[in-house]
């Protein structure tokens, strides 16, 4: 069996200004936030949040100054991003472009996809979508069957993509599609993948539908392209060379801490309540509670410290995703296990209505950035068990 090594991550102390003017800024810019609105977690979509986050220099952190960015370390990015959902900060209008979107167009995308699209990132202005998940096929992206015809020097697009969160507010999606028919060759599932740039806002033949979770909110579309035309200039990277570059974007997407933080309101909430009296199971659970917490925390720094040293963390980052999944989607049931208060979206009191509004929310968190079966086959075939 293959080992797969998470090296210690640097002691981080060096960066505690960084947190302190962090924290600062969230504290005055968050102060009339509610405890239900910190409980939506990265899910909160403010782009004039977002704009004044970039202009604290927190977004587009780590790309070079050359393009607008601020040139500093994936694990200066970490904290500012451990704050950021510490917090509940709205920073979905961001997220995605800061976090996988324009590191993917910096390592692969051509010098006039860089010059248009990340300075507008690092300014907090230009909001993406992924483009990965299907029906029927969902997080198995070798199944993927939206097709990207070439046609006249561009790509003529048909298929579907689900799940895709704030499509209906994004500018931009990366596109991962089939550009070429899957070969004979019945163990080659991941030839003739590409990624596109898309123009969400002025591209004719696409239709999003929203798809509404159990909380009542609408984060998650269903992205519809008929017949879409894109221009040659819209490939990112390689014809064909697209699962590679999927895979390099999805260790970006599933090892950060929003990965274990977004149940990270109740938890406050449910220490808050329990410390007053606490019972000697109460004590024992929630230390529990911060053990796996910190372990965690550790594994996902690390795979930002391979990050700073030019390393593809997929499978790090694989793990980190799925046991992060695991333990916030515990966190409602052990809350309910120690206090036996009501779940209710309504509620004055905000321990109920962040529990109501957790205990909604907690089943997409093994959805998003790939399904538990997917990941574990992952992991399995990087541990040499398949």
């Amino acid at each position: 069996m293959t080992l797969i090594d998470f090296p210690a991550p640097s002691a981080g102390s060096q960066f505690d200004d960084l947190r302190r003017e962090v924290r600062e800024f969230l504290a005055r810019e968050m102060a009339d936030h509610t405890p239900q609105m910190r409980a939506r977690s990265w899910n909160g979509y403010d782009r004039d949040f977002s704009r004044k986050i970039a202009e604290m220099g927190w977004v587009g952190m780590t790309l070079p100054k050359d393009y607008g960015g601020h040139g500093r370390s994936p694990l200066e990015r970490y904290v500012v991003m451990e704050e950021m959902l510490g917090a509940g900060a709205p920073v979905a209008a961001h997220w995605i472009a800061d976090r996988q979107s324009a590191p993917l167009i910096l390592a692969k995308g051509t010098e006039a996809q860089k010059r248009d699209i990340l300075p507008r990132v690092a300014a907090g202005t230009c909001s993406f979508c992924i483009g990965m998940s299907e029906p029927d096929s969902g997080s198995d992206l070798a199944a993927t069957r939206t097709t990207a015809t070439p046609e006249n020097g561009g790509f003529r697009v048909n298929g579907t993509k689900l799940w895709t969160t704030y499509a209906h507010e994004a500018d931009y999606m990366i596109l991962f599609c089939r550009t070429d028919k899957p070969t004979a060759d019945k163990t080659d599932r991941h030839g003739g993948m590409s990624q596109f740039l898309v123009d969400l806002k002025h591209t004719k033949g696409i239709t999003i539908r929203p798809v509404i979770d159990m909380a009542g909110e609408h984060h998650f579309n269903e992205v519809i392209f008929d017949n879409v035309l894109l221009e040659g200039d819209a490939l990112i990277g390689t014809l064909g060379g697209g699962w590679d570059q999927v895979m390099s974007e999805l260790a970006f997407e599933r090892s950060g801490p929003e990965r274990f933080l977004s149940s990270f309101a109740l938890i406050e909430q449910m220490i808050a309540l329990v410390r007053q009296d606490p019972t000697e199971q109460q004590e024992i659970e929630v230390g529990r509670l911060a053990a796996h917490l910190m372990v965690l925390r550790r594994m996902s720094r690390s795979v930002a410290g391979l990050l700073d040293r030019g390393e593809n963390p997929l499978l790090q980052a694989t793990i980190v995703k799925d046991l992060g999944a695991i333990y916030e989607q515990d966190v409602p049931r052990l809350a309910r296990s120690l206090l036996s208060r009501p779940a209710s979206p309504a509620s004055a009191d905000s321990y109920n209505a962040v529990l109501a509004q957790t205990v909604l929310s907690v089943p997409c968190f093994s959805l998003r950035g790939g399904t538990r079966e997917i990941l574990r086959g992952i992991i399995a075939r990087g541990l040499g068990l398949r």
